[in-house]
């Protein structure tokens, strides 16, 4: 059957169904309403997300809507009563896409984020604070009981791609193509980056095949110790226009975006790092990598001693190099070379360890798989091995030195949680029913 002969059957199996906001739900009715089929969110996928667990023993805390809707809000479930209650909910409703501007509705589409409300909250890595972003502005809450207070405003314009230092003491966003610091205690921003306002360049934000293409969202990374920030400086300038109509609308309007085509120019990447309080920045050499113009800028990680590593790639993107960095010279040497007669597989799978090593996955023997690589860049030891692929890193458990990972190996139609000792050894299947864990 076609596609035609397809919508077809499905209008035909829908016609007459009565709309849910008509009649009963007959829990034996298994007929999809056609007014359910053409809106969001669409039958059967509006369910809790962003499961965490509050620091310190606390609630799990998750995002959910009370009546199915698009517009979701934050809860937190008590595991020893089972009792679920609200948390937050968005200031003014938050209930509508109308009013944003077009940088935050291009960061929603680069997410595919169709949620309303509150669509996304994160805890700072040390400490219990809760950075909530919300229609272009942020909020910050101490912990579940704490109050939610308003940091960054949007009246001077949206923040995008916020992010805690990792002790939660400060903010970190982009505002106008510049990077912005505040204190999470409230006060002024200050602008720590100048130069590319207004120029068709941007300071900490990922370029369109970063975002798209790469899995990389965000410019900017700060340093373990919120001393200093990495951040991208984009050049699109050169790439021609494209300009994308929105019709059948009262009043079509357009936008023009910079477009890099198939074989034509790339957006012009550097790397630089800066103080939090601003300064001269100190930009990195990332020709280092001894690819004499690193076409795609992947990751950049910052390590434990306080220098940086960034995965560059060619154009080909048969070769990643992963790149340590100097931040105070910008001066760097290559670490590790992964190569591919076929096509590397960018992956998130990095964790640094306060002797220089690092966890690190490989597809070398043809099956991605997880090592501890040494400062020197030399593996130190295989923790997984065989046919089948390791997807994903979940987290690092140093008091118990274990690695928690998606993958599968107990075949290729599912995908289970596992568990394997830093040191190496016996790998423990932690998932026990058949199907994709995640």
């Amino acid at each position: 059957m076609n596609a035609y002969g397809l919508l077809l059957a499905l209008l035909a199996a829908c016609a007459g169904s009565p709309s849910t906001s008509e009649a009963e739900i007959d829990p034996n009715d298994t007929t999809i309403p056609i007014e359910d089929v053409a809106t969001y969110p669409q039958p059967g996928t509006s369910l809790p997300g962003s499961v965490s667990f509050a620091p310190n023993g606390g609630p799990i805390l998750f995002l959910d809507s009370a009546d199915g809707s698009l517009t979701r809000q934050l809860y937190a479930f008590d595991e020893e009563t089972g009792v679920r209650r609200q948390v937050v909910e968005p200031p003014g409703g938050g209930v509508t896409e109308k009013g944003l501007s077009l940088d935050e509705q291009l960061r929603r589409e680069r997410l595919r984020e169709r949620g309303l409300g509150i669509t996304q909250y994160r805890w700072s890595s040390e400490g219990e604070r809760m950075l909530i972003p919300i229609r272009g502005e942020l909020y910050v809450q101490d912990g579940v009981e704490g109050e939610l207070r308003l940091i960054v405003a949007k009246e001077a314009g949206d923040a995008l791609y916020p992010q805690f230092s990792r002790d939660g003491e400060q903010l970190a966003f982009v505002r106008d193509d510049e990077v912005y610091v505040v204190s999470s205690a409230g006060g002024e921003p200050r602008q720590i980056t100048s130069g590319a306002r207004g120029t068709g360049k941007t300071h900490g934000l990922a370029e369109f095949v970063a975002q798209e293409e790469m899995s990389r969202q965000q410019g900017f990374w700060w340093s373990r110790d919120g001393q200093n920030i990495a951040f991208t400086l984009v050049d699109e300038t050169h790439i021609p226009t494209y300009r994308i109509e929105h019709q059948g609308k009262q009043d079509p309007t357009h936008e023009d975006h910079g477009y890099p085509f198939a074989g034509s120019e790339n957006a012009k990447v550097k790397l630089a790092v800066v103080g939090a309080l601003g300064g001269e920045p100190v930009w990195m050499d990332l020709t280092a990598s001894g690819l004499i113009e690193p076409e795609y800028l992947a990751r950049v990680h910052w390590m434990h001693d306080g220098s940086l590593i960034a995965e560059v790639q060619d154009r080909a993107q048969m070769r990643l190099d992963l790149v340590r960095l100097d931040p105070r010279t910008g001066r760097g040497s290559i670490v590790l070379t992964e190569t591919s007669e076929v096509w590397i597989n960018l992956h998130h799978i990095f964790h640094t360890f306060e002797d220089g090593s690092f966890l690190w996955a490989s597809e070398r023997t043809g099956f991605r798989h997880l090592y501890i690589i040494g400062a020197d860049g030399e593996v130190t030891r295989q923790l997984t091995d065989g046919k089948w692929m390791v997807d994903g890193l979940t987290a690092v458990d140093i008091d118990n030195r274990l690695v928690y990972f998606m993958g599968t190996r107990d075949g290729v139609t599912e995908q289970h949680l596992y568990s394997v000792p830093l040191a190496g050894g016996e790998i423990r299947k932690i998932t026990d029913e058949p199907g994709m864990h995640g």
